[in-house]
């Protein structure tokens, strides 16, 4: 299995000095291409601080990340913008939709961000769209659709331009029972069809969904397993 993230003995630390706070302690993980990976941790464990590392979303105080083989670890603010829209899918607890624009539109809006022309975008779009169930409810706006269906239309944004790595924050955590069911169906499709899949998550029922289930506390990984009760079906 071809190494996709790769890091090596990364801290990040806040307020440096006597009131520091280490939110990554000498981490170091590494996920293949085409894993689904849970990494799991209550608040304050560091996972969010993770997340935001493997999303390139902010840089280590110290230590390396690779992604894909390339050095992200110390990026400029655009570059790392620039790896991101190639390279990862974000779906977010919190839908991250905007009000205003219908599903299509929303789905269409980070493909207008890369430069892809309107035809092209529209396609996707619509592509995006159909697989995740919401082939009749393009035209809708967020506050006309249920949160199941607002969440997938977040999904359908992540994966419209097919990048490697689908990251997912508390991806169910403002969810009923049903509508967290069909969400984890969806993700668990994605990775059958060859993305690597990341879920981050402070519920033990979420990550055992997962292939492999990474544990962090105080800022450290304190477990990392391959999940012996992961069934292989959707």
């Amino acid at each position: 299995m071809k190494k996709l993230v790769e890091i090596k003995d990364v801290s990040k630390i806040y307020n440096p000095g006597e009131n520091e706070v280490r939110a990554l302690n000498h981490v170091s993980l590494t996920i293949g291409e085409g894993e689904f990976v849970a990494i799991i941790g209550q608040s304050g464990s560091g996972k969010s601080t993770l997340m935001n590392m493997l999303g390139c979303l902010d840089t280590p105080t110290s230590g390396k990340y690779y992604l894909h083989g390339q050095d992200v670890s110390h990026m400029t603010d655009d570059e790392q913008s620039e790896v991101r829209n190639r390279e990862i899918g974000f779906i977010f607890q919190g839908f991250n939709l905007i009000p205003s624009l219908t599903a299509l539109e929303n789905v269409e809006l980070p493909l207008i961000y890369r430069g892809v022309g309107k035809k092209e975008r529209e396609r996707l779009a619509n592509a995006a769209l159909n697989s995740v169930g919401l082939e009749k409810r393009k035209t809708h706006k967020p506050n006309e659709m249920s949160g199941g269906q607002q969440q997938r239309v977040a999904i359908a944004r992540a994966i419209a331009q097919a990048p490697p790595i689908l990251l997912a924050d508390e991806p169910t955590g403002n969810l009923d029972t049903a509508s967290t069911k069909e969400i984890i169906r969806i993700i668990k499709r994605l990775y059958f069809e060859g993305r690597t899949v990341i879920i981050i998550t402070h519920d033990p029922g979420i990550a055992a969904q997962a292939k492999r289930i990474i544990t962090i506390s105080d800022g450290k990984i304190t477990s990392d397993i391959m999940n012996p009760d992961y069934k292989d079906e959707i």
